[in-house]
């Protein structure tokens, strides 16, 4: 037992799981809408294009996560735009702006003279973690998590049918910004945590997982919660036995799920047909 409970003995693992649980509950309501609209694109274009938002953010001497969500709205604005007014297909456009943001982030970097790792930009530090990083995600947490459990009726219908949604007189432009703001939001708040690069993981994992065990919305969003909450929890426990950084354990832990709901899924689809 002593063992066991030798973690939660260091104050860097207690912070660790703390910042775990308060970033499940935003990660996973949003997958749940981000797998059911096909933006898991966009949630990789916005994590990546924060990085040029970040680099200024520093060399402004302006806080940090007020640079990566200008930046990731500005990207999401951006693409949308872009794509609405031109031949260009909406992932063609995200492809070249998101690559284009990461890039120039790099190069602002790489110009700046300064002892700010890059490594735990684009990977997260999920152990040096601290009370500005806790109160971040726990803001907005409770923020992206609050609206979405208050709107997700019309942010469903938005996802499905968006002509229908505005047919029914709900507010279609906001409810797009909206989502793309909670998007910024959340990647900001998964920053400290698990980085830019494996954000997108902990974006789009627990929502396909719960795609892929239940058949309505409703309980698709609790089962999604309950699956980044273990894995997350479960990625940062095992990485101190593992000596491995939690981050990449978390998302291993996610991707061993959707492999095991997808085989489970093929399954019942199999006997379904056999029966037919």
């Amino acid at each position: 037992m002593e063992t066991l409970l030798f973690p939660f003995q260091f104050g860097f693992m207690v912070n660790a799981f703390w910042i775990a649980v308060m970033l499940s509950v935003p990660t996973a309501l949003l997958s749940c809408f981000l797998v059911l609209k096909g933006w898991a694109l966009m949630g990789d274009a916005v994590s990546h294009a924060v990085l040029p938002g970040i680099v200024l953010a520093f060399i402004l001497g302006l806080p940090l996560i007020l640079g990566a969500f200008a930046a990731g709205m500005f990207t999401a604005v951006a693409t949308g735009y872009l794509a609405e007014n031109s031949r260009v297909k909406s992932d063609t456009v995200m492809g070249v702006v998101f690559s284009g943001m990461f890039a120039a982030g790099i190069v602002m970097y790489v110009a700046i003279d300064t002892n700010m790792h890059l490594d735990h930009i684009l990977y997260g530090n999920m152990l040096g973690v601290g009370a500005a990083d806790l109160w971040t995600a726990g803001l907005v947490a409770l923020v992206v998590g609050g609206g979405l459990l208050l709107r997700w009726k019309d942010l469903l219908l938005h996802a499905f049918d968006p002509a229908q949604a505005r047919t029914a007189g709900l507010p279609v432009g906001w409810l797009h910004y909206g989502l793309l703001a909670a998007l910024s939001l959340t990647i900001v708040a998964t920053l400290s945590a698990v980085g830019l690069i494996l954000a997108i993981g902990l974006l789009i994992a627990p929502g396909a997982i719960a795609f892929l065990l239940v058949r309505q919305f409703r309980a698709m969003l609790w089962v999604a919660v309950l699956v980044c909450l273990a894995s997350m929890l479960g990625g940062t426990y095992a990485s101190f036995f593992l000596d491995s950084a939690p981050a990449p354990t978390i998302i291993l832990i996610l991707t061993v799920l959707f492999l095991l709901a997808f085989a489970r899924r093929l399954v019942l689809t199999r006997r379904e047909t056999a029966r037919g």
